[in-house]
């Protein structure tokens, strides 16, 4: 159930990626980093649609949070990218090259193999409010230094900065996920409601909007996607076997295979990010990569 749960969010994750950036594209440069920003996306209709979807995804992978582990479903967001793909393809018509097909492939049969491999299991640590302030601590740390190396560089670099900053507070918001679920389940609505995660959850969910925003608007997607994508599973796992004790199988050959497993997988999504069909994706300037005839 987690598994299916997981995937239909990744699917929600591309439709919002696609609707989200020709929201935000189109923005002054001198809005990032600015609440402006968000203003000016709140006015463009194909953004207010991204954010419908972007809201199913969040039920979605709420509902697979519930189910399973941290260390399981963030990694299987990772088919984001493969379905950005598909959709510029088998929706707008674009055509598929070896970037797309190989990059699709090996994302989807590396991500296969490493959890086939890890088993990934446990998670049914419930945290102090010590393991919550170090990991938090780390996680919104590591952002501010995202943030703040994303002031100086190319637009490639404060993209993929950027990217990185919203990675880590999705990563975070996932946490918080797992465990206001749970209350949700067994203390209802109202029982939910009197727990700080709760609260901290839309606080972790709407820094990480507001940063992939920006990823989306301060450069290349080709960055922003690839370090959205790979720095939030990563994250996760760190989190997962960390905070709610998550446990993968590492022994004998597995860890190796899962390792390459990984890397195959995340080279794989560098190199979808990197194709001409995802760089060129344009909002109805006429710009972009081949459309297939009629």
């Amino acid at each position: 159930m987690a598994l299916v749960l997981a995937v239909a969010a990744a699917l929600a994750n591309a439709v919002t990626t696609i609707l989200e950036r020709l929201g935000v594209e189109s923005a002054p440069s001198e809005m990032s980093m600015h609440l402006s920003l968000l203003a000016h996306a709140l006015r463009r209709k194909v953004w207010l649609a991204g954010f419908a979807v972007m809201a199913l995804a969040f039920l979605l992978q709420a509902s697979a949070l519930h189910y399973g582990q941290l260390s399981l479903v963030q990694p299987v967001l990772t088919l984001e990218l493969p379905f950005l793909v598909v959709i510029l393809g088998v929706w707008f018509g674009y055509r598929l090259g070896w970037h797309e097909w190989l990059g699709a492939i090996g994302a989807a049969g590396g991500l296969a193999a490493f959890l086939f491999l890890a088993d990934p299991r446990g998670g049914h640590l419930q945290p102090g409010l010590r393991a919550w302030a170090i990991v938090a601590f780390a996680c919104l740390g590591a952002c501010a230094v995202a943030v703040g190396l994303a002031r100086i560089g190319s637009r490639t670099w404060r993209a993929a900065m950027f990217g990185t900053a919203g990675a880590l507070a999705f990563a975070l918001t996932a946490a918080f996920i797992k465990v206001a679920t749970d209350y949700l389940s067994s203390d209802g609505w109202l029982g939910m409601l009197g727990h700080w995660q709760a609260y901290a959850l839309v606080a972790s969910g709407l820094l990480g909007v507001f940063l992939a925003q920006n990823a989306f608007h301060a450069g290349p997607v080709t960055a922003s996607q690839s370090t959205l994508v790979i720095v939030d599973p990563l994250a996760s796992m760190a989190i997962g076997i960390g905070l709610f004790g998550d446990r993968i199988r590492t022994a004998g050959l597995r860890g190796p295979v899962e390792s390459v497993s990984l890397i195959v997988g995340f080279l794989s999504v560098v190199l979808l990010a990197c194709s001409p069909l995802v760089t060129a994706m344009r909002s109805g300037n006429g710009e972009g990569p081949e459309r297939r005839g009629p």
